[in-house]
């Protein structure tokens, strides 16, 4: 379970409120307009903004003094993370290791997370040779081979086309559930959320609320998510 504890973001004159409970092993959209806080929240969680006031616990376990790379979390970013002059195998072998050469039960550790994502034997490719939609299939095997239980979605998939987004959420959901893991994820997008996410978050005027049922939020939005959404 997550937990924001009194937690009180300050950034220049913007601030963010959230004092709620994330149960376990559930996927979550984080909702709400434009620049009104919702990758910020996850910068929260993942350690890159420090609160000033309140916690982030995990668990049980008080989390928010530990660095990005000590918290138990993957995140999965808009522009995919993946460094152009190494190859798939080079990308993902950082998770496990940052020098020397990579063992054979690492390389066996790689290729079974591509083979969770439909990439077998695309190891030796780089990120330039790759669609996409096969690059954010990398992006999630990063995520696996993390073996973290929380996991931060920051809209991976906005610039993928409609249907190639869907076969990405789809995955994502299919592998967290597989896992355990807990999502949170940012989306702008309604589909996106009612697809793989049954709880939400709502992010507006300066706080964060929920989580609540997302189809019933979406079914009668509240006034904020309303004038964002356009209905």
């Amino acid at each position: 379970m997550l937990q924001l504890d009194r937690l009180r973001i300050v950034q220049g004159d913007f601030t963010l409120t959230a004092d709620l409970q994330v149960p376990g092993g559930v996927c979550v959209a984080v909702m709400g307009a434009s620049g009104d806080g919702k990758s910020t929240l996850l910068a929260a969680i993942a350690g890159f903004l420090e609160p000033a006031t309140g916690r982030v616990v995990w668990d049980g376990e008080d989390i928010t003094g530990r660095a990005p790379a000590k918290r138990p979390i993957a995140m999965l970013f808009q522009d995919q993370n993946l460094f152009p002059h190494l190859t798939v195998q080079q990308n993902l072998m950082l998770v496990l290791r940052q020098r020397g050469r990579a063992t054979e039960a690492e390389r066996a550790r790689v290729a079974e997370a591509l083979a969770h994502v439909g990439l077998t034997g695309l190891e030796a490719r780089k990120p330039g040779a790759l669609s996409g939609g096969q690059q954010s299939r990398v992006a999630v095997a990063r995520v696996l081979l993390q073996d973290k239980p929380l996991w931060l979605l920051d809209e991976p998939f906005a610039a993928l086309g409609p249907a190639l987004k869907q076969e990405m959420l789809d995955l994502v959901a299919r592998e967290a559930a597989d896992r355990g893991a807990t999502v949170l994820m940012v989306s702008h997008d309604p589909a996106d959320a009612a697809r793989i996410a049954p709880l939400c978050l709502l992010v507006a005027e300066g706080a964060v609320t929920g989580p609540e049922d997302t189809r019933s939020v979406l079914a009668d939005p509240p006034p904020a998510l309303r004038r964002y959404l356009g209905g």
